[in-house]
């Protein structure tokens, strides 16, 4: 049976080698519709070519070794930084990668072989001319490097397919039986493509060919060059540990730290912090930073979106790339990709790395050119943005405009991110923001059948902190209280728990039935402060003359908690001792309560307090205090004769002094 179908497919190849002469129609297209007739079979699990993969000449290892068949799929090898120099006693050149993130080739032009290797369309098309014309193991090792070249460039679906007529070419098996023959007389450069090759086509990691090469790599180490160590740093970074890999990959490391100092090309620098990873020792880390700003005055575009992705990779913030490297982006925003746009702001969030210029460069350019982007796009690029705290002002008012003009396109999924990200943010738009926020509640009663508890609490408590109020979804939801549904495993019961507490101070205090109380009952819980505080108690005991004229650490109902309070008569001229106003509660007597606040809970780069800040600065509006909003980080950084004039300005002025609201923050 499997004689009748090799016998098949090279029937069909050689009808098309005759085709190709009177149509470009390609190969690869021509196979697709013919293994849409039969269904897909995956070719390791087919019993005979899996003996005769996993034992390829068992011989020359003196024993027939026996391995369990493993499932692999196609690996994403980032083989991304390859050099172009030449290199000495290589058979093996290397370019640039392309666009595509793959590596090329480049051997002697003059060899008829390489003429017709260049011309291949398909992989199987490399694997035939290997079986026809192939007669040293360069042959067969190029021929495989352009394999797994042309794979890489095919669709998913495709490659599913190319992999299994891979797998069951005759010529694959001659050629993997013609590497393990040769793997110790190949050249470096040969072995370490080979081996890259070999696992990101998706061989079995325990097969003897595999195993072998790693074998013969840890043999040769010594002898890589720079190339070829970031090639197989590259490849390494895509296998499961083992014995053999672990011990390959220790000695690359040693090996890496060794020749750091020779290396020049950005590329190969880039690809060994990728592939390194956040195990590397920081030493090495340091090591690879220093190196790299060596040549950052060279730093072309590509590489400092590369360097992005090379950093996060290693969990290793760098300020000296970081920035020449946020630079070169804003000048060259227009060329960024969108999917680069998004990889840019997940490593800014992974790194800790807070530019607001930077945000703000790939936020225009959202905004000019965001008639191009489907809608999806545009939730993925703020909901990027909302996990780095990051208010893109116009953007989420042009996204708002898109909701109310067609929202059929919120779906479950984008619902609960876009109610997420305009909750944390604490962005309400400009114009039309009822019915904005209709239209998010006319899309959750459409949901309601299908969302489940969790998500339900998730969506209510977002439009809860915008301060409004879905009833039909908060119906549900007290109900689902009610007969204890919303019960959840420990590891989320605390989280919701908030949220519904949240939720239920939400319905009370913004009712529209809500009146101001004429009376607060409130309680010390300490009179010891935190040191974070301690320098506005002093600043406020300078300033006011005695600690009787203010409180500290208060706690009111709903379990909300000011860091001060002072009471001032009507006018705001004079501040009231404590004591007297607790003894006469006077309903013309004004409650002024200070937070401050880390900043995180305010949006990069501004005093926007952000969705929870917001929410209970509004809640104690309700309960008739005058909210006054501290970013603490940059109080703590006053003298204490300019803490005690701003503390001044924010009692006595009606206008309170309040800092700007773009202040930019960049990591410089």
């Amino acid at each position: 049976m499997n004689n009748k179908i090799s016998y098949l497919l090279n029937t069909v190849r050689s009808v098309h080698r005759y085709s190709s002469v009177l149509t470009p129609k390609s190969s690869a297209t021509t196979r697709k519709h013919i293994l849409w007739i039969g269904r897909y079979r995956d070719p390791l699990r087919n019993v005979n070519f899996r003996k005769l993969l996993l034992n390829i000449l068992p011989s020359l290892h003196g024993s027939s070794l026996r391995f369990v068949s493993q499932k692999a799929d196609v690996y994403s090898t980032g083989a991304e930084a390859l050099v172009s120099e030449k290199a000495s006693q290589s058979s093996l050149e290397v370019e640039k990668p392309d666009d595509s993130g793959s590596f090329k080739a480049a051997v002697d032009h003059s060899d008829p072989f390489f003429t017709s290797l260049r011309k291949c369309s398909c992989p199987c098309d490399a694997l035939d001319l290997a079986a026809e014309a192939a007669v040293s193991i360069k042959h067969y090792t190029n021929s495989l490097t352009t394999a797994w070249r042309l794979f890489k460039n095919l669709s998913e679906e495709q490659q599913r397919y190319e992999k299994q007529l891979i797998f069951e070419h005759p010529a694959f098996v001659k050629l993997c039986q013609q590497l393990l023959r040769d793997a110790r007389r190949m050249m470096r450069g040969d072995l370490v493509f080979s081996l890259h090759a070999l696992v990101s086509l998706g061989v079995p990691q325990n097969t003897l060919l595999v195993q072998t090469l790693v074998r013969v790599c840890q043999e040769k180490l010594n002898q890589l060059d720079n190339r070829c160590i970031s090639v197989l740093a590259t490849t390494l970074a895509g296998m499961d540990k083992d014995k053999n890999v672990s011990a390959l990959q220790a000695g690359l490391q040693l090996l890496v730290e060794q020749r750091i100092s020779s290396i020049r090309d950005i590329f190969i620098l880039q690809n060994l912090m990728k592939c390194l990873g956040k195990d590397a020792p920081v030493f090495l880390k340091k090591k690879l930073e220093m190196a790299v700003v060596r040549e950052i005055d060279g730093l072309t575009f590509l590489n400092a979106l590369r360097m992005f992705l090379a950093l996060a990779a290693m969990n290793y913030c760098s300020l000296p790339i970081l920035n020449p490297c946020s630079k070169k982006i804003q000048e060259n925003v227009h060329d960024v990709p969108f999917r680069q746009l998004i990889l840019i702001l997940e490593a800014c969030h992974t790194l800790q790395y807070r530019n607001v210029k930077l945000f703000s460069a790939l936020a225009d350019y959202v905004i000019s050119t965001a008639y191009l982007w489907d809608k999806r796009q545009i939730i993925l690029f703020l909901s990027a943005c909302e996990t780095l705290g990051f208010q893109p002002t116009e953007l989420l008012d042009i996204f708002a405009e898109k909701v109310i003009e067609d929202p059929d396109f919120l779906n479950l999924k984008n619902l609960l991110i876009v109610l997420r990200v305009y909750s944390r943010l604490n962005h309400v738009p400009r114009v039309q923001k009822h019915l904005f926020f209709e239209t998010l509640h006319s899309c959750l009663n459409k949901c309601l059948p299908q969302i489940s508890n969790t998500e339900l609490l998730k969506a209510v408590y977002s439009l809860g902190i915008l301060g409004y109020l879905p009833h039909h979804a908060l119906d549900e939801l007290l109900q689902k209280d009610s007969k204890d549904e919303l019960i959840l495993p420990d590891d989320l019961k605390e989280q919701n728990t908030v949220m519904l507490r949240c939720v239920k101070t939400c319905m009370e205090l913004d009712s529209p039935s809500f009146t101001k109380p004429t009376f607060v009952l409130t309680e010390n819980l300490s009179s010891l402060v935190s040191l974070n505080l301690r320098k506005a108690q002093e600043a406020l005991i300078e300033l006011l003359g005695d600690e009787n004229m203010f409180r500290q650490n208060v706690r009111l109902p709903y379990r909300y908690h000011i860091d001060f309070e002072i009471s001032m008569d009507s006018d705001r001229k004079k501040v009231l001792p404590i004591v007297a106003t607790d003894d006469h509660p006077d309903s013309r007597v004004q409650r002024l309560a200070f937070l401050f606040a880390p900043a995180s809970a305010f949006c990069l780069g501004t005093t926007h307090p952000q969705g929870k800040l917001a929410m209970k600065k509004r809640h104690l509006k309700k309960l008739g205090y005058h909210v006054i909003l501290i970013q603490n980080k940059m109080f703590q950084e006053m003298k204490n004769e300019d803490a005690v004039e701003f503390l001044k300005r924010k009692i006595y002025s009606e206008d309170a002094f309040s800092f700007p609201e773009a202040i930019v923050q960049d990591n410089n």
